[in-house]
């Protein structure tokens, strides 16, 4: 994977500050976001931590994707100047797909299993563009292309149970770009694959990122691969952000959750059986 730019090309593009969000449940409210602030600027983001760290709710929440029941704040959450919290409902879908889009983690729970690929691809582009089946036949044709899938016509045809976990991710990538977006939110998007497709779904992102100059969160649990493919590092811990670092001086990290994470990891050539475990300490949720 080639380096990426540090530098945001043109300013932030969205800006958290103190964003939360809360469930209500029957022993009181769970607070799963507390507090989280960053910038992003058109680069690559990634958010990283344990299970329930509260990386895919932030993500969500940014989207306005979070459940009806949730109640999320913020002091400040715009996108390109545009007050997310305030945006009326119909102005916030009109947003999602179009500018702002978000490839989930597993594409057989996403994807419309009575729909064909085609079909769902072309229904996102017409949803945000007066275009007409025609021309958004070809559009889609050409996008499945983009994302390294060789016999476009077929896999426009076929169902998401008919095709491979890495071709349906394809295929979800397809549909989250064909409207061209300025932001896109990944939440693990290479969890569900092998080794050789994670590369492959990776050097995608990589190479429509550039192209596009899109800005990118990349939400992962894998350390290894966000040092390599992202510009900056957010590390969540108990909904909170821990430590921010760039991608680059992730082994340097100095927040000992951090460290503790990636001491955890398997080290070729190096006798760890059995693996180091986390040792969490109650301060580092306060």
């Amino acid at each position: 994977m080639r380096p990426a730019n540090m530098s945001a090309a043109s300013g932030d593009l969205l800006q958290v500050k103190d964003l939360r969000v809360t469930f209500p449940t029957r022993t009181g409210m769970i607070e799963a976001v507390r507090g989280v602030s960053f910038s992003l600027g058109r680069e690559r983001l990634g958010i990283v931590g344990e299970s329930g760290s509260g990386k895919s709710q932030t993500g969500r929440a940014l989207m306005g994707l979070t459940p009806p029941q949730a109640q999320v704040s913020a002091t400040k959450l715009t996108f390109d100047g545009l007050d997310l919290l305030t945006l009326p409902p119909r102005k916030r879908r009109s947003l999602r797909g179009k500018r702002l889009a978000m490839i989930p983690q597993d594409p057989k729970y996403s994807l419309d299993p009575v729909m064909s690929i085609g079909r769902q691809i072309m229904e996102t582009l017409r949803t945000h563009e007066k275009v007409g089946k025609a021309e958004a036949r070809e559009r889609a044709l050409a996008m499945l292309e983009a994302v390294q899938i060789r016999d476009s016509k077929r896999v426009f045809d076929l169902h998401p149970h008919e095709v491979s976990g890495g071709m349906g991710q394809r295929a979800m990538i397809a549909m989250m770009l064909i409207a061209g977006p300025e932001m896109m939110i990944a939440d693990e998007p290479t969890s569900a694959l092998d080794v050789t497709v994670q590369l492959d779904v990776l050097g995608i992102l990589d190479r429509l990122v550039a192209e596009r100059g899109m800005a990118l969160i990349f939400i992962s649990h894998d350390l290894r691969l966000v040092s390599s493919f992202c510009d900056r590092v957010i590390v969540m811990y108990a909904g909170k952000v821990v430590e921010q670092l760039k991608a680059s001086e992730l082994s340097q990290a100095q927040h000992p959750y951090t460290r503790g994470l990636l001491n955890c990891m398997p080290k070729i050539g190096a006798d760890r059986h059995p693996l180091p475990v986390l040792d969490r300490k109650p301060e580092w949720a306060q």
